[in-house]
């Protein structure tokens, strides 16, 4: 092999090598913006505890948190899911609470209660206004950190059939 041929492969190496590693760096980045994007509500966990009625069905009650942004420009939120064993003819309660601002004998403030109906699917949504507008000028009735509680009428034993 002769020196210039060396020398081209050793260049056409490095450029490969270059090439590889801004392509691992703009894939990296591309991944942590994917899970680092703050949204309008992250999606997160829920802590959830089901308090029995009777023998059949019982309140589950699940916890969120939410956090509206500053910046946000959209004017409506809204809460949403699905029940997979839910009992027909009983609406979902939701209680949004903020949690900067305190009412005597509650570590947290109420901000809205609210109950939606229950599609046969099991599926509920409850829209609520973030911002308002009036005569140009923008009020943010929601901003910050919330806790959101959803009570829901589940069956205890789905599979059981109720004679």
């Amino acid at each position: 092999m002769t020196r210039n041929k060396s020398l081209k492969i050793n260049k056409i190496t490095t450029k490969s090598k270059y090439f590889l590693s801004i392509s691992l760096l703009a894939f990296a980045l591309f991944i942590i913006t994917l899970v680092n994007t703050n949204s309008f509500a992250e999606p997160n966990t829920p802590q959830t505890e089901i308090t029995p009625i009777n023998d059949f069905i019982g309140i589950e009650k699940s916890t969120v948190q939410m956090f509206i942004s500053n910046d946000n420009k959209l004017p409506w939120g809204f809460v949403e899911g699905k029940i997979l064993n839910h009992v027909v003819g009983y609406p979902v309660i939701i209680q949004i609470f903020d949690n900067d601002e305190t009412i005597a004998g509650n570590n947290i403030g109420a901000v809205r209660f609210a109950q939606t109906p229950v599609d046969d699917d099991g599926k509920y949504e409850y829209k609520f206004r973030v911002l308002d507008s009036n005569q140009g000028q923008i009020k943010h009735i929601f901003n910050g950190n919330y806790t959101v509680k959803i009570f829901k009428v589940v069956y205890l034993n789905p599979n059981q059939k109720i004679i």
